[in-house]
Formats: C-alpha cells, structure tokens, sequence
C-alpha cells in the first residue's frame, strides 16, 4: 500500500471504535423479558428461588448465574503492548477488545475492569474480592515485575483461575512452536541451548514452559537490558529473573550464543545480530516476537542462516506466534470443568495440543497462500483455524481433571467436542477461512461500481489485508475526488486500476469481443459500442472474460436481474448447470444459515432445485461447512398436498438418488428444519440432526421474504447474494450492502477464482 497506511488505519479505529455507538461492548439479556410473569421470574419475587439454591449448595451459582461463562479482564494500564505505561483509564479500549475476543473465538462473556491502582499489594486487595462475580480472571497489560506478584497472591487467595495472558499465553505457543522445530530437526528438547534477549514478565513466562515441556534449566540463558542475568549482578537482578541467573564471568547475549539451538527474542527490534545468528547450532530456531519490527527480520535472518526455522509476532510472515492461538480456548476448558486454578499441567496440555494440531492436514491454505502442512514455514496452526477450540478446550479440561482441579468435571468428552463444534458454526466466523485463503493470493476483482463509496472504502481493505487486487470501473477523475472527500490513502494507477468507460485503449477491444458473443441476440455493432461504453457490468464482465480480472463484483445500482443477464450473455452458464442461482448466508447470535434461492429464479422446477441444492452444498465447502439440507414447504412430511409440497417430495427422492452422501430430508415447514425434537416427532429416523444450516426454498417468493425478514428480525449480518451457476466468478451486490458486505464478496470471489486456477 502506501507510506500513508498508518494514519489511514488510525483514522479508521477511530472511526470504528466511535461508530455507530461507542466502544465494542454491550450487556444483551439471554432470558425473554416479555411480560410480568418473565419480570417475576427474572427479579423479585422469582429470584429467591435460586439464590436460596446457592446459599445452600455454591456449587450451583453455576447452575443459575452465568458466572461460569464470565471472564474479567482486569489491567492498571502499566504495560500495555506497543504503547507502554498509559494508566488504568487509556487501556479501556485494549481490555475491551480482549473481552471481543474471548468472546468472538471461545463463546465467553468478558467484562473489561481498569482498576486505577499500580501498587501490586493494593491491587490485589481490589481484585481478590471480585471472585464471587466471575469464573476466571484474565491479567493483561501489568508491568514485570509487579505482575508476577500480583497473580501469585491473587492464585493463592481466589479460587477460580488467574491467567496473565501476557505471559502464559505468549509462553504456551512459544513452547508448542519449539516442540514442533525440536521434532522437525530431530533435536532434543532436553539437551537443546536457549539463549532469550528480553526479561520481563513474558520472557520468563517462556522458560517456565519450556522447562514444563522438557527443557533444562541449566540451558538457559537469559540478557535483559542490562546485560547477561549471572550469579554476578546480585541484588541487580529480582527472584523471578534469578532463578536462571547462570554462574558465569560473560556478560552479553552475543559471548554465549556459540552452539544455540534456539533463540527468543521478547526485547526489542534489532536485538539479534547477523553475527550472533552465525555461531548458532544447525537448524537454529529464531522466535523474534518483538512487534512491530522483530528482533531480527526475517528475510534477514534467512539470509544469513538458509537453514534457520523463523517465528515472528506479525501476522504477514508465517509462524506468527499470536496469543489469540491459545487464551479463549484455554479460558473455555478451563471454565467448563470449574477448574479453580489454571496449572502447569493445563498449559503444558494447550501447548502440546497446539503443536499437535499443525501436524494435521488443514483444510485451508495458511495466510500466506501455502498448503498447510508441517514444516519450516508452519511450525504452529492459522491463528483463524477453526479446530483450534477443538483441540486446545478438551486438553485443557482434561489436564484439569487429572490433576483434582476441576470441581465439576466432563463426563463425556466426546459430545464436549461436539458441542464445541456446533459453536464453532455459530460464532459468525464463517468468512475467517475465506479471508484468510484469499490473503496473498493477489486474484483481481473488478467492480463494476467504482466511483461508489462503499466501494472506495472497500478497496482501502481489501489492499491493507491483502485479501484482492481491485480493479474499479469508473472515471478516473471522480474516483480521485471521492477518495479525497473520503480521506482514502488510494492512488489510482498505483494502489490499483482503473478502467476508464469514457477512454480506454482497451474500448474496440471491448466491442468487438462483446458483439461476437450477442451479436446473434439483435445487438448491432452500434447497440455494442454503446453499452461497452456506459454499462460498467458488461465492462467488468469483459475484462473477466479475457483473463484481465479474475472476478467480477457489480449491483449497487440498477436492477439484480438486469445484471444476472448481463453476466450471463459475456460470462456464459457453468458445465454443470442451465441456469443462475443465489445463495445467501446469514450471520446470527443463533449460527449461520444459507438460504437459496433467493433472488434469481421466480418458480424453479423440481430438476432446478436439485441443481441449486447441489451448487450451494459445494459452495458451503468452500466456508469448511458440511451442508445439512431442509427442503422448505407449507407441508411436513405430505401433511397437506398442493403444487409446491409435491414438487419439494420430487426433490428430496431425486437428491437421495443422485447424491446419496447429502445430509437433506423433507418436505418441512421452517420450525421443523431448526428444531429437532419437532422434526423427529414427525420422522423419528430423519438422517437431519440438529439444526439444518442449508434452507431450500420452494420458490423466490417465499426465499426472499424469508431473507429479509431473518435479516431484520435478528439483526443478522448478510453475506451475498452469492451467484451460482456462472462459468467464471461473478457477484451481484444487494443494494443495501455496506463496505464490510463488499470485502465479504471479495473474499468469496477470490476463493472461486483461486478454486479456478487449480482446475
């Protein structure tokens, strides 16, 4: 992008933090507060009942209250990343964002708590007394080395767990990326040489697990800024640092870094020298975590040693080591046994989970657009990868039981999982392996609607995020105002292209492809050069059809199915189909559900539903969903007959026999696709379980209004309509959607394009 991108990025957070409503958090009630009878239950007199329970048993506030889904992010601003010692009040929005996390990733409420106090023991005193309030406290942004006393008595005095992410979360991957290194080069961890540059609280927190993983003690040595800990500095250095003080007369990193296997960097950038990576063992493992510019670059340090194995804090290098890896899911194992502590053994289980993980096939590429498969380049799994909570959750519950920590233990780990699993679809995450697919993949979009504005702000992401090379239709000369109105960092021709309708070099070209293609449909040459020059779908439809883009992105304006048609007459139909389709996804706090077809075809037939059902089923793939198919109806199962109910039945017998694999059932009204025990009460032997994820409609009436309807209703986030059946990617944007929407189809074209490029 551009020298101006941090400015740029700044005024966006303001904006996003500021817009529609300030900050990132609300309080949303669980419980239906409809009448006075819900009141009554809710609060007095209702209420009693289960405090009395409580009273009796304590056990059971996690039967009633939601403390056992509650997590406080709790900092005095001391420390916080990137931005040092700001105070309790200028972190709020990190802490907020902490609490964002824990529950966009792990489904756990957090409550971000900034306590104005930077003397560890009265800190202590202010945070002790919240255990009744909440299952587990989450330190962030607490100086070294007032943390580590701070979260040793807060362990001591409260029984729920006390995590110090800035630590622990740091150290579990550090360690679950050396596990993996040591195995890929056939070290021993046991007799492996660590040399650390940076002492606080995370760097110390890194050699803890690592001996907890198998490293020794007397292999470690650790320089802060002052130089080499040593028996020699005395009182200079404190107990936590001393415990790997090494009795030796050298006193700089670089005099002890001959024969070092691994290296971590948690100082400051430049630390490691070329020099210095020299004298390192073969194979040398480098975690440089200081961000934003590692202790050494990676280019540099591979460069230097082609044979080194690079770990990095940022997320534009492989092996990013990133907190996010590991904390929600630790806090969500921990959390649901009653683990009263988080324990060594706890952490060392995150680690190892983590580093298993990355030796499993992965169905999607990294960030990076690498297969990703162990080796060099990914050492530890996608920060994004859904199997994550999968893996890291049961480990950690596990650990807690067999070790006596957990005070209501699991019984049935494997429907533990399963519940996970179904969270994992409902925690709106569904674009995540999308956009990460597409990252890197440099495919080229063009959007037919360039001088918009949700378009323009659109393109400043999706070059940030590397997710897309934009290619916006439109006159130059507007394009530049709107960026400037808009305080956009573009530059036209240089951050992107343009195609210009008015002058275009590219324009007979244009024509003439276009006349050979409807030429035969009663458009003449003149009704050609025409529309090439003031339809910007047909353009970006042109552009896409000679291999100048690889997608096409279009509809703000003008009707969808005048563009379906456009598309349609340049693009042509795909192999497998005779005609477009639509499929939309919905983002809700219930899960994400696809619905089709819901903006193209009025009354399909039987045999079109087949097809639609199909498509859509390979489409889910693409989002690592298995559909789960309802065939929508006014009838259950031939409760009442009429045209549609029958056609729905046609569709179901001829799904189980061309696609005996499909998860469908039906003909259903709508509450039977989502419940359960309803459907079952109907066919007790339905191959559907849970909740159906894939709705198919009868006809675009019914799918539409659904649609708009869900939308509105659950303030659900829509992601398409997504155009099925057209041979290379095209998308029509609804005229609603919003710059987010924009990045969202962007992702998804780029997925079909890169799908494209492998066929």
């Amino acid at each position: 992008m551009t020298d101006d991108k941090p400015a740029s990025l700044r005024d966006a957070a303001l904006q996003f933090h500021e817009s529609p409503r300030p900050g990132k958090l609300e309080i949303t009630p669980t419980k239906p507060l409809a009448n006075t009878r819900d009141l009554a239950l809710a609060y007095s007199p209702g209420v009693a009942a289960p405090c009395e329970e409580i009273s009796a048993d304590p056990v059971k506030v996690f039967q009633y209250t939601a403390k056992g889904n509650l997590v406080a992010v709790v900092s005095n601003g001391t420390a916080v990343l990137g931005l040092g010692n700001i105070g309790a009040l200028a972190s709020k929005p990190v802490m907020e964002g902490k609490a964002v996390l824990f529950k966009k990733f792990a489904g756990i409420d957090g409550i971000d708590i900034e306590v104005k106090e930077t003397d560890p023991k009265k800190f202590v005193e202010i945070v002790a007394p919240l255990e009744p309030s909440f299952g587990g406290i989450n330190l962030e942004d607490i100086k070294a080395p007032d943390c580590f006393e701070i979260e040793e008595q807060l362990r001591e005095r409260m029984n729920i767990p006390v995590f110090h992410d800035d630590q622990h979360g740091t150290a579990i991957i550090v360690a679950a990326a050396v596990i993996n290194a040591m195995r890929l080069v056939g070290k021993d961890i046991a007799k492996a040489k660590i040399c650390t540059s940076g002492a606080g609280a995370a760097a110390i927190a890194c050699m803890n697990m690592l001996i907890a993983v198998g490293a020794k003690r007397e292999n470690i040595w650790i320089a802060d800024s002052k130089g080499l800990v040593t028996t020699k500095r005395g009182n200079a250095v404190d107990r936590w640092r001393g415990a790997f003080a090494q009795d030796t007369d050298k006193t700089e990193l670089a005099e002890v870094m001959p024969g070092a296997d691994i290296y971590v960097g948690l100082s400051a950038a430049g630390a490691l020298k070329p020099e210095m990576m020299k004298e390192m063992a073969d194979h040398p493992l480098i975690l440089a975590l200081s961000n934003p510019t590692p202790e050494i670059m990676p280019e540099l340090a591979r460069e230097t040693r082609p044979d080194a194995l690079v770990c990095t804090g940022r997320s534009d290098y492989p092996n990013q080591v990133n907190n996010v890896l590991c904390f929600p899911f630790l806090f969500r194992g921990a959390l649901d046994c009653g683990a009263t502590v988080v324990n060594e053994d706890m952490k060392a289980a995150a680690a190892h989970a983590i580093a298993q993980l990355a030796h499993e096939p992965a169905l999607e590429a990294t960030s990076h657009g690498a297969p990703a498969i162990f080796g060099r380049d990914y050492l530890i799994p996608n920060p994004f990868d859904q199997r994550l909570i999968l893996k890291i959750a049961p480990a950690v519950a596990r650990a807690a039981m067999d070790t006596g920590v957990a005070i209501r233990p699991i019984g049935d780990l494997d429907a533990y999982r399963d519940k996970l699993r179904r969270f994992v679809f409902r925690s709106g995450m569904a674009m995540e392996p999308l956009v990460e697919r597409a990252k890197g993949q440099a495919k080229r979009i063009a959007f037919a609607d360039g001088e918009e504005e949700r378009v323009l702000r659109a393109t400043q992401v999706l070059l940030e995020d590397d997710i897309a090379r934009p290619i916006l239709i439109g006159r130059p000369s507007v394009i530049e105002s709107r960026i400037e109105r808009f305080g956009l960092t573009l530059r036209p021709g240089v951050d992107f292209e343009v195609i210009n309708p008015e002058d275009d070099p590219r324009y007979r070209d244009y024509v003439a492809l276009f006349h050979s293609l409807v030429g035969r449909q009663g458009v003449t040459p003149d009704t050609a050069r025409t529309i090439v020059r003031t339809n910007t779908t047909v353009i970006g439809a042109l552009a896409v059809k000679r291999g100048e883009a690889d997608a096409l992105i279009c509809g703000l304006q003008g009707r969808f199915i005048k563009h379906a048609r456009d598309i349609q007459s340049v693009l042509g139909l795909a192999d497998d189909t005779a005609q477009l389709s639509s499929l939309s996804m919905l983002i809700m706090s219930r899960g994400v559900f696809f619905l089709a077809d819901t903006y193209v075809n009025i009354a399909p037939s039987a045999d079109e539903l087949v097809r639609i059902t199909l498509q859509a089923r390979d489409h889910l793939k693409r989002f690592n969903v298995e559909a789960k198919a309802a065939l929508l109806s006014y009838s259950n199962f031939g409760s009442r007959a009429g045209a549609t109910s029958e056609k729905m039945r046609v569709v179901y017998e001829t799904l189980k026999r061309v696609a005996p694999d499909l998860v469908v059932d039906g003909e259903m009204q709508g509450d039977l696709a989502i419940n359960e025990d309803l459907r079952s009460s109907y066919i007790p032997d339905t191959v559907l379980s849970g909740e159906a994820n894939l709705l198919i409609f009868p006809n675009l009436e019914s799918a539409n209004l659904s649609l708009t309807l869900l939308k509105e209703l659950n303030n659900a986030l829509p992601v398409g309509p997504i155009l099925m059946g057209t041979r290379q990617p095209a998308h029509i944007l609804a005229p609603s959607v919003t710059s987010r929407g924009i990045v969202n189809m962007s992702a998804i074209a780029a997925n079909e394009a890169i799908a494209n490029g492998r066929g």
